[in-house]
């Protein structure tokens, strides 16, 4: 390994000692730098990925280009401000001890690893590794029952998905004698084999991205986890299952065997996740079944393609990462202030948390695709692509059910401002949250 060799391996270099280092702080001075030091390694890695790499770097399994680059620090940031909007909601709940920040820093490298992939061996070694720090986290509250639960479905489903997609690659291996992504892509054209390959690689994707039929672990792990390791897990995880889609299906050229089946995990999904979503009484778990209908967009956005439809994608993870934390940022101001995850709980949020509700109302706003946020552009740049590449029905059923999404998403904005509630403010954000949600609400 030279020296541009290392320069784009820096990132992940710097993520992973930091969460060894983290690790052997906790053994000498317990509970007292694990946090602050994991979140130095975040922005340090961040600044490091800022740099345009030398020109003649070039490592066979990882690359650096803008793209990676830009999602490389959003998923940096992203984990330093999780663990920023951890130290209260943690300390509240008596989730303590350096395995929290050192997870966190795991699980950014698999989600940098994913996003620097440049063949299937990185690709799974990424994915493995985000998910896996994924099922730790996920179980991290242990006086909780349903945090225990949710881990042990994630782990089994996970576990099950993971076999899939390593199977899958296994077959397109088989088949091309490669693991390089454009080089294999290439060379699957026309054969079955490689075909079969492809199925079971979208049910591996579908499971990272809680695509119908392989939602089920969904509902279950938003409930159960905490709500800062809720925010990690759906906007960090699916944004970078979204890049990784785009750049194979991009590399792929002319995919037009998995049109049928992307559009029907798209049609699914967006059905399914709205019509579960209206029925939902506890908040969480209608953000979970509205996290499936917004990755239904996405697949739809897949299925365009070169027409727009991979931009689309890559906007809207963006932009979803930053509405979901947002949205369970401002859950954990509530939980920690005693709101229960009952819809109900959140009557009269707006007099007794005011920030806390005008950040969530803003989530709100965002995921109904209301302009002048975010979520409403990205829904426009779908919907425009399904469009102009002639999936007209596809488009039409999805503007259908953005439309009926408004309904569940308000209901929530209603509670908050709509509905008067005498119980008493128990706390609100410090001033180093605050700064954080500000800046990601001026973005939405």
């Amino acid at each position: 390994m030279n020296m541009a060799d290392l320069w784009i391996a820096m990132p992940l270099l710097l993520l992973a000692a930091g969460a060894l280092v983290v690790l052997v702080l906790g053994a000498i001075v317990p509970g007292r730098y694990g946090s602050w030091t994991a979140m130095a390694c975040c922005c340090g890695a961040a600044l490091w990925s800022l740099q345009t790499p030398p020109v003649t770097a070039g490592l066979p399994y990882l690359a650096s280009a803008p793209l990676v680059r830009l999602f490389t620090v959003l998923f940096c940031l992203l984990a330093a401000a999780v663990l920023l909007v951890s130290e209260n909601y943690n300390r509240q709940r008596d989730i303590c001890g350096e395995e929290y920040p050192a997870t966190i820093l795991f699980a950014t490298f698999g989600m940098v690893a994913v996003t620097s992939a440049a063949s299937l061996l990185t690709l799974f070694l990424g994915l493995e590794a985000m998910t896996f720090g994924f099922y730790v986290l996920v179980a991290m509250d242990l006086k909780r029952e349903p945090s225990g639960e949710a881990g042990l479905k994630y782990l089994l489903l996970g576990a099950a998905a993971a076999g899939f997609l390593a199977f899958g690659m296994a077959l397109l291996y088989f088949a091309t004698g490669t693991l390089t992504s454009v080089a294999l892509l290439k060379a699957t054209a026309g054969q079955p084999l490689a075909l079969v390959g492809w199925g079971f690689m979208l049910i591996g994707i579908a499971f990272k991205l809680s695509l119908v039929p392989a939602h089920l672990w969904t509902p279950d792990v938003y409930q159960g986890a905490p709500a800062p390791v809720v925010a990690f897990l759906s906007g960090g995880s699916k944004a970078a299952a979204i890049l990784f889609a785009v750049l194979l299906l991009a590399a792929a050229g002319d995919a037009a065997s998995l049109r049928l089946p992307l559009l029907t995990l798209s049609l699914a999904s967006m059905l399914l996740g709205n019509l579960a979503a209206l029925l939902q009484k506890s908040i969480r778990r209608m953000l979970a079944y509205s996290a499936i209908a917004q990755m239904g967009y996405v697949a739809l956005a897949l299925v365009c393609g070169g027409t727009g439809g991979y931009q689309a994608a890559l906007y809207y993870g963006v932009v979803y990462l930053l509405i979901t934390f947002a949205a369970f940022g401002a859950i954990a101001l509530f939980e920690s202030a005693g709101t229960s995850d009952l819809l109900d709980g959140y009557k009269g949020g707006g007099g007794r948390e005011p920030f806390a509700a005008a950040l969530l109302a803003l989530a709100m706003f965002a995921l109904a695709g209301i302009p002048p946020t975010a979520g409403f552009t990205g829904k426009f740049m779908i919907f425009a692509a399904a469009l102009r590449s002639g999936e007209i029905a596809a488009a039409v059923i999805g503007i259908i059910t953005a439309a009926v999404s408004a309904y569940y998403y308000l209901r929530v904005v209603v509670n908050l401002y709509m509905v008067s509630s005498d119980r008493p403010s128990a706390g609100g954000a410090t001033v180093a949250e605050k700064a954080v949600f500000l800046v990601v609400a001026l973005l939405i």
